[in-house]
Formats: C-alpha cells, structure tokens, sequence
C-alpha cells in the first residue's frame, strides 16, 4: 500500500467543500434568497397553468413579502430591486437548450408569491407565454450577465451562484462549473497556472497509483480495480459515446486514482455515475455538436489527459463536502432518506400514510436516489441542467437534494395512493421519466425551491 500523496480532505476542507463557496439557504431568509426565490417562479410561471402541486403551495399573483418580518425599508428596497431586474433576469434553463436545439418552447415572467391553501387544490398563474424571439432577446440579457461576471478580474461567486442556479449556457459550463467546484480560482490572473499544474498532478497521480502492476498493489486494491472495471461499461449503458473503449479506460483511471487517494471511503458503487456529467461538460468544451456524433478520434492525447484531470478534481470537490455518504454504511445518504422521509409527511402525509400502510420503507427506493445524486432516475440529457442547480447550491448540495427528491417523488402522488407495496417499488425503482423534458425539470426545481423556502426557518421537521 502507498501512502504518500492523498487527498483525503481534513475536517476543515470538508466543511468547506461541495462547490467551493457558501451556497446555504440557512437561518432567516436573505435578499438574495428572496430574489432568487421570485426568480424562479416567474421564471417558471409559463410552465405552472393548470398544474396542481402535491403539497400547500399555490401560485398566485399576491405581492406580499416573502419575509412577514422584513423591516419596511427591506420591504421597499427589495421591490426596487426585484423592479429593476423583472425584465432581464427572467430565464428558463429549457430556453437555452432550446436555442441550441432549435425548440421553441419558452416562458414569460409575472410577478408571483405564494400562499397557503389545503392540499391538491392549488391552480397556477394564468398562461402569459412569450414568443420564441422575446425568449432569446431574454437569453442574450442572461448570456451577457454571465459573461459580465466571468469577464472581472475576480469572479464574484456568490453572484455566479445566483445565475447558475437556474441554468448555464452550454458552452460556458466548463468555465462555470470549474468555478463553482472551487477546481478553479476566482482570480482570472491565476486561472491558467492553477489548472496546468493540477493538470499534471493527476498525471503524476495516474503514474504513481494506476499506471503500475498488480505486483505492487494489495489484494484491497486488486479487488477494488476489478469491480471499477466491472462497473465502468454499466455507466449510462444507453448512452452510446460512453461505451467507447477509450471513455472506458478515463473513467476507471479517474475512479481508481481518486479511490486511493481518498482510502476512507475507497471505491463505492455509484460513484461511477457521478463522474459522467463532468465527462460529458469537459468533452463538449473540445467537441461540437450532439453528443451522438462525437468521434474521440478528433480528440488529441494531450486534451484527453486535460479533460480526466479537469473530472478527477471536479470530482474530488464535489465529494469533499458529503464524504460521509461514501464511508463505511454510508450514514450520511441514510441521515438523507430519514430527512426525505419526514419531509414527504409533512408535504403530502396522505401518501405518506399509504406509504407506510403498504410497509414500504423510503431506503428500499432513496438510497439510490441519494447515492447516485439522482442521475439514474431522470434523462441523460437533462442531468448538465440540475447539475447546474446541484453545484450553484454549493455547500447546501446535501440539504437541498432531500427537497428535490421530495418534489420528484410527489409528482406522482395522485398514482402512488393507489399503488400496493410491490407496484410502489417497481414504479419508485423505474420512474417513468423517459420522456421528461426540461419543463417536467424545471417544475420539480421550482417546488423544491419554494418547498425549502417555507421550511428552511423550521429545521426541526428535518431533526435527525
């Protein structure tokens, strides 16, 4: 066994980790959580007519503020600037990836709140969709908001954070995402420098763990080696570019070099389907157009060797911050599914209560959902969209996933209640989100976003 040269992060770079950067929603609620708050509902208004929500939460266009004990001088500072940024800021991930796809579907921006009515009666704001062209002037405004902010000398973080959470233009995801995860300084003068020699440490790592013969590893590494290879050709199995031989071989020298490198937790499966968002946004800053026409011949060994270094320490900032969902019993997702569990009773305690009549367990269909941050459970090609979400939340990533997985299971309320326990677990075990596009995404964002926010000042119900 080799000793030198691991990562394994010390307590204070773990509370520090995640993404790099404060993301919480925690205590009272902030200006900026209230801006953000109002942003993604206008941003999702176009998409809301006619649905009801599982849940108390109904869109209305009641101007309250959020904050019943804001002073009346934050009361108006906050209107003037939610007035000032009503017509720039309003943005939909979809409409990006529409632009880029040529769809046509969009959304407008009304001023909205929310109130609190008794469940599964709850009707959205009236329709106000714009046209595909009022869209993508709104998406230049956006575009031109992120290249304001990656344009400084030092990148302002928490403000990165604040577009980012509602999705990234493609093209600059690599750039952005890099930030995020903290792999990147905010410094612009230092960005180069920092990336090249971290670049060549993970060769230097490459060369030191995996590039050796099994004589020099022990029985542990040998198995571990093993199952990787084993588990490499199962990642995103219907996504044909990752069955590639040469994708095959970066995905296990990334797995194993960081498995070493992090001993207390070593290989775990499913972290195997955590490196493949990074894989696809660090490839698509070397390679044009659909992903299904990617070819890595056209791809030199040099960016190859960047483009696993650039996942490697993505990676390794993503885990730092929930190394204890990959150590032995792995009790931080089980401290999640607990969470999960408690806060389904209280959105929605009629599917909660059949739930547990059927004596279905939420471990029996969360952990995964919690090991695999959700990948295997929506389409591969909206899991750069709510990474997008995932790495703006930074630090909170953790909290604020039990409330994604919260909004993802009451989706189907309605059909679950009237589920047995056998057809409760295959259908968790298999949502039926194949043909999920960015709205579906986009709506299970949003609740759990207002979700978070009328529960984040009540930490108890979370209590552990």
């Amino acid at each position: 066994m080799r000793s030198g040269g691991r990562d394994e992060p010390t307590g204070k770079e773990m509370s520090g980790g995640g993404g790099g950067g404060s993301g919480g929603h925690g205590g009272s609620p902030s200006p900026n959580l209230e801006w953000r708050f109002n942003q993604t509902l206008r941003n999702v208004q176009g998409l809301l007519k006619g649905r009801s929500f599982p849940g108390k939460v109904l869109l209305t266009r009641k101007s309250e503020p959020l904050n019943a004990h804001a002073s009346p001088e934050h009361s108006q500072e906050f209107a003037r600037r939610y007035s000032e940024n009503d017509h720039e800021d309003e943005y939909a991930s979809s409409s990006f990836e529409a632009e880029v796809q040529g769809s046509g579907r969009t959304t407008s921006n009304t001023n909205l709140q929310t109130n609190i009515l008794t469940p599964n009666n709850a009707n959205a704001a009236p329709d106000a969709q714009g046209s595909v062209s009022g869209a993508r002037a709104t998406d230049s405004a956006r575009v031109a908001k992120f290249t304001k902010e990656l344009s400084r000398p030092a990148v302002i973080l928490e403000k990165l954070r604040e577009l980012s959470w509602s999705g990234v233009p493609p093209y600059m995801r690599p750039d952005i995402w890099r930030l995020l995860l903290g792999y990147a300084p905010p410094n612009s003068d230092r960005r180069d420098g920092v990336l090249a020699r971290k670049r060549l440490e993970y060769v230097d790592c490459v060369s030191q763990y995996y590039d050796i013969p099994d004589s020099e590893r022990s029985d542990d590494e040998i198995n571990m080696l093993r199952q990787i290879a084993v588990d490499c050709p199962r990642t995103v199995p219907d996504v044909t570019f990752f069955q590639h031989s040469q994708i095959q071989k970066s995905l296990e020298r990334i797995l194993y070099t960081w498995a070493i490198r992090h001993p207390a937790s070593g290989y775990v499966q499913g972290i195997n389907d955590l490196v493949t968002p990074f894989l696809i946004v660090s490839l698509s800053e070397h390679l044009n157009g659909s992903m299904e026409n990617w070819s890595i011949s056209d791809l030199s060994p040099q960016k190859i060797s960047n483009i696993e270094a650039d996942c490697y320490w993505c990676l390794s900032k993503l885990l730092d911050g929930m190394q204890d969902h990959y150590t032995f019993a792995q009790p931080g997702i089980q401290r999640l599914v607990f969470r999960l569990r408690e806060l389904v009773r209280r959105i929605d305690e009629p599917v909660s209560k059949h739930m547990e009549e059927q004596g279905l367990e939420f471990l029996q269909f969360a952990f995964r959902w919690f090991n695999c941050l959700l990948i295997r459970e929506i389409p591969f090609h909206l899991v750069t969209r709510l990474w997008d979400t995932y790495l703006a939340e930074g630090d909170s990533l953790p909290e604020f996933l039990v409330y994604i997985s919260a909004s993802l299971l009451l989706t189907w309320s309605d059909q679950l209640q009237k589920l047995d326990f056998q057809e409760m677990v295959m259908f968790l075990q298999h949502l039926p989100t194949e043909d999920w596009t960015h709205h579906e995404l986009e709506m299970v964002l949003s609740r759990a976003f207002m979700w978070h926010t009328m529960f984040s000042s009540s930490p108890s119900h979370l209590a552990s």
